[in-house]
């Protein structure tokens, strides 16, 4: 048999060395775990995470029959506990009680890394105010996947999360972060995802590169990069575009554009002195090429500076 044919022999995971490293790992009790879960791909879970899954004494998670279900997969069956925004703070004391008393907890969201853009946060608090141990067990999450394959060269990125749901809250959450000269990670349900591409379109310059990183790890996954001005147009030429957990990434803003927002803003500010701040937002983004809802912005604070 040659060297090639061998290595493409199927491996018995069980045999492989680092099997006997994830046995003789050490999880203290009295300690909370944050463990990352699967985002899709039930596969996408650690050897420490199944580990100290295991071992756990309760595992606290969003949804009791999402991660029973999950735990089935890994032929476990253990007692859970829900905790959700609606019930951090309550569920926390209950924890506390539980950790003072030697046990192990394992913390998880429904997907990926808990207390990032999902609930957990309170939970960790008040652990850590207690003076108790928390460690975390790093895996799956859906931002990092998806700049990881968006190709957008960039040494920093802004994790946004979830955009206001309304349009005049989301508008104004955009416009702090036209200059923004990192990466913008932002996270969009699939009922939303055309509102969220028309904020983005009415602030950001059209040429902006953006990212969608759709289902990821999951059977339809879909990572597509294009120009802003050419988004709307790809998320609607296919109807199941608008299922699944979106990732949008916004290329960070560049020296270029802080060039063409200091010219825009002198411009809006001759114009200020002559017309209303309707007329010269107008005028302002006919000249530069420039937003006009965002120069209409501006144009209010300047006014009221």
């Amino acid at each position: 048999m040659t060297e090639n044919q061998s290595s493409h022999q199927p491996i018995d995971i069980a045999k492989l060395p680092v099997m006997a490293e994830a046995a003789q790992q050490s999880y203290p009790t009295a300690t909370l775990y944050v463990v990352a879960t699967p985002i899709g791909n039930a596969t996408d879970i650690t050897l420490r995470a199944l580990h100290l899954l295991a071992l756990a004494d309760v595992v606290a998670c969003e949804d009791t029959r999402k991660t029973g279900a999950l735990l089935t997969r890994y032929g476990l069956n253990k007692q859970m506990v829900a905790a959700h925004q609606h019930n951090e703070r309550e569920v926390a004391d209950k924890l506390v009680a539980r950790l003072r008393a030697g046990e192990r907890v394992a913390l998880v969201s429904d997907a990926g890394t808990p207390a990032v853009s999902d609930p957990g946060a309170r939970i960790v608090d008040a652990v850590r105010a207690a003076g108790l141990r928390v460690i975390p067990l790093p895996g799956a999450s859906a931002s990092v996947a998806a700049l990881s394959a968006s190709g957008l060269v960039n040494d920093r990125f802004n994790f946004v999360g979830f955009l206001p749901a309304k349009s005049k809250q989301r508008e104004a959450a955009l416009l702090e972060l036209v200059r923004e000269p990192a990466t913008l990670v932002i996270y969009e349900a699939p009922h939303r995802i055309v509102d969220c591409v028309e904020g983005l379109s009415s602030v950001f310059e059209p040429t902006r590169q953006v990212v969608f990183a759709r289902e990821l790890t999951k059977m339809f996954e879909e990572v597509h990069r294009c120009q802003l001005q050419e988004a709307l147009a790809w998320v609607r030429s296919d109807q199941h575009r608008e299922r699944g957990e979106f990732v949008v990434l916004v290329e960070g803003a560049t020296l270029e554009t802080d060039a063409q927002d200091i010219e825009a803003e002198r411009i809006l500010q001759i114009l200020l002195t002559e017309c209303s701040v309707k007329q010269a937002a107008n005028l302002a983004a006919q000249i530069t090429g420039r937003k006009k809802n965002a120069l209409y912005e501006r144009a209010l604070q300047i006014k009221g500076e």
